[in-house]
């Protein structure tokens, strides 16, 4: 029989049983991230209901359902292909972190320099279709950028993102209600970590948030209300669009913020298609980041202003056996509750408490996983790209205590984190303010970058490793890394510092003899 005969007659299951504790994980994180954005959007930036619930909301669902649906058909396209019915799709939705900068970045900065609502979500209309068109043109440096790169630095930042990101936020959440945080965990660790057998097969996912929900039920911290429940159809809002554009450009400062952010939006597709590969599952990674900016402009054009990405995540799901029904599920019912208005019936019904140990067993999956799909040797070059993301969380969450204390009526408060009396006062204290600060600043990129060259050294490609330092030499020098924004060239002392580095690991080879100090390791 031919091949093409063996493929016309292969049967990939769309869905199986370990598709719904999937489906909940997914659903969660993209519930969580639509929920903070109309939150924000609703009563920091007083956008009306119009905008927010009509418009903002079912444009997300509804590219959120496009990609879905693509990379169902990717994992349909690679099951046929190499006749396996355990190929798991790559999970999608709105890129988390990105999701912030444009938030406060972008659409912030418009409405508080003009009080404008409309025109600051026109603005990020325009932002997120011209990111879009960045985010795709990675498509083509990033198979060589995938190629060059070890596995540690790519998997070593997704850690990063999953350890204080997804699982320490999440586990916060489950200590702030511990009742029912640790009830659902409980059924968390029992059915996905220790993979035991729960009465009748009922999914893990499913029955933590059914029991977390009635227990906040009873204790009063959710309640079942119908307010808000409206029909809003995805429509697109090209006019709307091309106004953000042009403001765009007549404002052309808003573009520092938004190239580089695009540009780890489409890393972060890279990295989240190379953990997939890592499990078994190869996926082509230009196809994917092309997709993704072209998402990310479907979500523009229909009036969603937040880039979409391929999801960190798959060696979770991967785990547990899902299949692309979970992914499908999540696209369908997100597109319903956004356009029925549903949105906020979900937020009253379901607590953060019993959906946050999901994240948990995410990030948990995430950081073993990628330990394992590495050698051994790479373990500290794993450790060392997951710093810069801890330094990130820290400065995120100064701010955050920064504009609580304005919130709360403090006198005497700094203009921000980097303040020089703040930092000094901080200093006092053992913070280390502006070491954080440099080093969060572009923390995918410089937690790939140091994973990567910590990879090399290991593995004995020193000039490689130090091509890798001279190519964070010149990222810095023009701020993609450790500075708030685009910049002419300059020699900082990071840039400095990282030539340092680049000319001995390269210079080092060329005149000196490397040996290693125990040679039997070596081997």
């Amino acid at each position: 029989m031919s091949a093409a005969a063996n493929t016309k007659d292969f049967h990939y299951p769309i869905f199986s049983r370990s598709d719904l504790s999937a489906f909940w994980a997914l659903f969660t994180d993209n519930f969580t991230n639509l929920l903070v954005i109309s939150g924000v959007c609703k009563f920091v930036f007083q956008m009306p209901d119009e905008i927010v619930f009509g418009r903002i909301i079912p444009g997300a669902a509804f590219a959120i359902l496009i990609g879905v649906c693509f990379y169902s058909w990717l994992a349909h396209k690679l099951a046929a292909r190499e006749q396996r019915t355990d190929v798991t799709a790559l999970p999608y939705g709105i890129s988390t972190p990105v999701m912030f900068v444009y938030l406060f970045g972008v659409i912030g900065p418009i409405y508080f320099s003009t009080n404008d609502a409309y025109l600051a979500w026109q603005v990020g209309l325009g932002a997120g279709f011209i990111g879009g068109i960045v985010a795709g043109l990675g498509a083509l440096i990033g198979p060589f950028i995938k190629r060059v790169t070890p596995r540690a630095g790519m998997l070593g930042t997704l850690c990063g993102i999953a350890l204080v990101f997804i699982g320490v936020t999440a586990m916060a959440l489950v200590f702030e209600s511990p009742i029912i945080g640790f009830l659902s965990l409980t059924i968390i660790l029992w059915g996905l970590v220790g993979r035991y057998r729960l009465p009748f097969n009922i999914p893990a996912g499913l029955l933590a948030l059914f029991l977390g929900t009635v227990v906040a039920l009873i204790l009063g911290k959710s309640s079942i209300s119908t307010e808000g429940v409206a029909f809003n159809m995805p429509l697109p809002y090209i006019g709307d669009m091309i106004q953000g554009i042009k403001h765009l450009f007549e404002n052309p400062a808003l573009f520092l913020v938004l190239i580089p952010v695009q540009v780890y939006n489409f890393i972060e597709t890279m990295n989240n298609v190379e953990s997939a590969e890592a499990k078994g599952d190869k996926y082509p990674v230009g196809v994917a980041m092309a997709f993704d900016g072209a998402g990310t402009c479907v979500s523009a054009i229909f009036g969603s202003p937040f880039p979409t990405t391929v999801y960190i995540g798959h060696p979770g799901y991967k785990r547990i056996h899902a299949r692309a029904g979970y992914t499908l599920g999540v696209g369908v019912v997100l597109l319903l509750a956004s356009t029925f208005g549903l949105m906020a019936f979900l937020a009253n019904l379901v607590p953060l408490a019993a959906t946050a140990p999901i994240l948990v067993y995410i990030a948990m999956t995430l950081i073993s996983e990628s330990a394992a799909a590495v050698p051994r040797a790479h373990a500290m070059a794993i450790a060392v790209a997951m710093m810069p993301h801890v330094s990130e969380l820290l400065t995120v969450k100064w701010g955050s205590m920064l504009q609580a204390l304005g919130a709360f009526g403090a006198d005497k408060l700094p203009a921000a984190v980097n303040d020089p009396d703040f930092v000094a006062q901080m200093s006092q204290q053992g913070a280390r303010v502006i070491g954080h600060e440099t080093l969060a600043q572009g923390s995918i990129l410089t937690g790939m970058i140091w994973g990567g060259f910590t990879a090399l050294i290991i593995d004995g490609k020193l000039k490689n490793a130090g091509y890798f330092c001279l190519a964070a030499a010149a990222m810095s020098s023009v701020g993609i890394l450790h500075a708030s924004a685009l910049q002419a060239p300059s020699f900082t002392p990071v840039v400095i510092g990282y030539l340092i580095m680049g000319a001995f690991l390269v210079l080092y080879p060329m005149f000196g003899k490397v040996e290693p100090l125990f040679p039997e390791e070596a081997d």
